[in-house]
């Protein structure tokens, strides 16, 4: 069950419902993935439109690691994540969007 209000998002990967939260650890993680120099390099990359699909991927891995997830990027990678890689980006920019706002203004920004 996700909690915005903690800053959770849900994806559906291989079928399978995951929650993803960007906890500080994996806010560090994010961070050290992407080589930024701090946390608004990479909302303001999202928030510009001018994202990789490897910014997308970094967010999601930290997301779903601070949601609880023990897996690997090689298997994020090769998942099926349902309605596709705009759906993807969407729950990036959700994901950062969560942690740094309310849950109301965060479903509006993204």
């Amino acid at each position: 069950m996700t909690n915005p209000w903690r800053g959770d998002i849900e994806i559906v990967m291989n079928g399978q419902p995951r929650r993803m939260r960007l906890t500080l650890g994996a806010l560090a993680e994010l961070e050290a993935s992407l080589k930024a120099d701090c946390l608004m390099d990479i909302v303001t990359r999202f928030e510009s439109g001018r994202f990789s699909t490897r910014d997308i991927s970094s967010v999601l891995m930290a997301g779903l690691r601070g949601g609880g997830w023990t897996g690997h990027s090689a298997e994020l990678s090769h998942a099926e994540i349902s309605g596709g890689p705009m759906v993807a980006a969407k729950a990036a920019a959700q994901l950062l969007a969560r942690s740094f706002g309310l849950p109301n203004e965060a479903d509006h920004a993204a």
